[in-house]
């Protein structure tokens, strides 16, 4: 059972992502928040595996709460938002969201994107990937990576990660196994100090491997 937290300041949409998630007959919500301050201490009392997070919020809103919050938690942090990839997306990314979707996504695939998530996985989808290393681009500040023990193999997962690749696609691409690939990539999320692929796609950028370019 994937244990959820539902965060967002208009009590109708939480209501109805309750709802949703309940249908599921591997998913279940064990608390709701209407604001930051208020989700950290819901994660901290019920330990969720996803945290559905809204950003726009008034006191402490989804970014600082996401920051907090993995100060602390193993939860994955899935943000919701209006606007596709506004700016407020980069900066929770940067805090250890794993992944957003936009608040009118069909029900379907938002439980989907719960699943996945809660798997380990980041919801960045190739087009995503490249709209988000060309946001990095024009931010001026950046956190200096470096990948000094990375393997010229690990390195060309790691591009390929940034790109938006899919472990079937990377399989194809270097003629990799599937627990080849795997292996590539739990050595590159301990070595980077990564939480997941979302946090590959930056530390892929802010070292310099990638750029808005290639």
């Amino acid at each position: 059972m994937i244990d959820v937290v539902v965060v967002d300041d208009q009590a109708l949409l939480r209501g109805s992502f309750r709802v949703l998630v309940d249908s599921a007959d591997d998913l279940r919500v064990v608390g709701e928040a209407g604001d930051g301050a208020e989700a950290v201490s819901v994660v901290r009392s019920t330990s969720p595996d996803v945290v559905l997070m809204d950003i726009r919020m008034p006191g402490v809103d989804g970014i600082a709460a996401t920051r907090e919050i993995g100060a602390f938690s193993a939860a994955r942090v899935l943000i919701l938002t209006t606007f596709d990839l506004d700016e407020y997306v980069y900066s929770a990314l940067r805090a250890g969201a794993s992944g957003f979707l936009l608040k009118d996504t069909p029900p379907a695939d938002l439980l989907a994107a719960i699943r996945v998530v809660a798997a380990g996985d980041a919801l960045l989808s190739p087009s995503v990937t490249r709209r988000l290393v060309a946001e990095f681009s024009r931010t001026p500040e950046r956190r200096s990576v470096r990948l000094d023990a990375i393997t010229e193999r690990e390195q060309e997962v790691l591009l390929l990660i940034a790109r938006g690749y899919s472990n079937a696609e990377i399989m194809g691409e270097l003629y990799l196994s599937a627990g080849t690939v795997k292996t590539h990539i739990g050595r590159l999320l301990q070595k980077l100090q990564a939480r997941d692929r979302a946090q590959l796609v930056i530390a892929a950028y802010e070292s310099g491997l990638v750029t808005a370019q290639s």
